[in-house]
């Protein structure tokens, strides 16, 4: 019992981690979509959990909530509406997998070389930094919320016009004539 209380954390860790690992692994891997998205849904919830062990609980449940959620739901909702089954059948290149495994395992290296010894800045001294609003200390979702709001209102603004112009665009060619 001991050990658990000592090394919950990073067990908890390498457990979201391998079950993110292994639902993105089975994402691109399995044959049926409704498979691939349940997979792609595991990956999601996965991650969220581990942004909730970085003690990160709005981007969390933004994740469980957004992509969990709305994401999942249309990705579903498009493997439903497309029928599979009227689609041409397209010729698997299996003559190319050992060269996909070469070229991806030198670009794996590539980014592993591009990030040895990169620092990411300073880390703060306690996380209590990450969660005071004009120093007085407030939740995490209050810091996050004074900070998109106060600091990148501009941003925020133009990021939802553009979502608004892309579904507007989407309704306009998904429309039948």
């Amino acid at each position: 019992m001991e050990f658990l209380t000592a090394h919950g954390g990073a067990i908890l860790f390498y457990l979201f981690a391998a079950l993110a690992v292994g639902g993105a692994i089975l994402v691109v891997s399995l044959r049926n979509p409704m498979y691939c998205a349940f997979s792609l849904l595991l990956s999601f919830l996965a991650i969220a959990g581990l942004f909730l062990l970085r003690q990160a609980e709005f981007v969390g449940i933004v994740q469980i909530f957004v992509y969990g959620g709305g994401i999942m739901v249309l990705f579903l909702f498009v493997v439903m509406l497309v029928n599979l089954h009227q689609l041409p059948d397209v010729g698997r290149f299996l003559g190319q997998s050992p060269l996909a495994v070469v070229v991806a395992l030198m670009l794996l290296g590539l980014i592993g070389a591009l990030f040895v010894g990169v620092h990411f800045g300073p880390t703060p001294a306690s996380l209590e930094i990450l969660r005071a609003v004009d120093g007085e200390v407030v939740g995490n979702t209050e810091a996050v919320a004074m900070s998109l709001y106060r600091d990148y209102l501009l941003p925020f603004e133009i990021a939802s016009v553009f979502l608004l112009v892309a579904m507007i665009g989407a309704v306009v060619l998904g429309r039948k004539q």
